[in-house]
């Protein structure tokens, strides 16, 4: 991602890559000499770098522990921070666009299915979670309280307010999701899908020429789109 990032700065005008570090002892001089940084690391060095930074973050990491959020908490008091799982700007539109049908279709049944490759570990993804989480929000619930990440055997009739997720694997697919309403005599799909890792690159450059000069605090992906309040 570090070099994916690189390439996506490469010829832009309203950003510059002022350093590129990849070495804990290198990290206080590359955060001394930027106006923002963006990390896509690991746990252990995004707490290090939030720890140390005094300027704003935008930060791609995931499986953040406690001892992470903690820290990106404490940059957030000083600085504007943007976390996100997933920079793609198409899934962030996506967001803004799932959690609107939710709030104007509450009473529809919703689902998402999401399609990876083979060697994907985790399911579901964390873009779906995110999907669905912002589904539970557009229906003013807790997500927790209404998911469903599995069906098998004799589950009985669908609840009602209840959030399905369902994982496919096969391939090379780097990442498909489908979120879908499901009316009387109608249907809503709003999808998503990746050709390329490069578009999570191109959306962490955007994030990080929108955060600067803005107040401290934490921020989302849907703010830098313009779906935020």
């Amino acid at each position: 991602m570090g070099r994916a990032v690189l390439d996506a700065a490469h010829g832009r005008s309203d950003v510059a890559i002022a350093a590129a570090v990849d070495r804990a002892d290198d990290l206080a001089v590359g955060l001394g000499s930027s106006d923002v940084y963006i990390d896509f690391s690991s746990p252990d060095a995004t707490r290090a770098a939030a720890e140390l930074a005094r300027i704003p973050a935008v930060i791609g990491t995931t499986g953040l522990d406690a001892a992470a959020n903690r820290a990106i908490d404490e940059l957030a008091k000083r600085a504007p921070v943007i976390v996100s799982a997933n920079f793609s700007l198409g899934v962030n539109v996506m967001l803004g666009l799932v959690q609107a049908a939710a709030r104007a279709l509450g009473e529809w049944d919703a689902e998402v299915v999401e399609t990876h490759h083979k060697a994907k570990r985790d399911a579901p993804s964390g873009t779906a979670l995110a999907i669905a989480r912002a589904i539970a929000a557009g229906h003013g619930v807790d997500y927790d309280a209404v998911k469903r990440h599995a069906r098998d055997g004799d589950v009985g009739p669908r609840p009602a307010g209840e959030i399905g997720v369902a994982s496919v694997r096969g391939g090379d697919v780097v990442g498909e999701h489908v979120a879908y309403f499901f009316g009387a005599a109608e249907r809503i799909e709003i999808a998503h899908r990746a050709t390329s890792r490069a578009i999570f690159a191109t959306g962490a450059i955007r994030a990080a020429a929108w955060i600067v000069g803005k107040p401290a605090g934490r921020y989302t992906m849907l703010d830098v789109l313009g779906f935020g309040p």
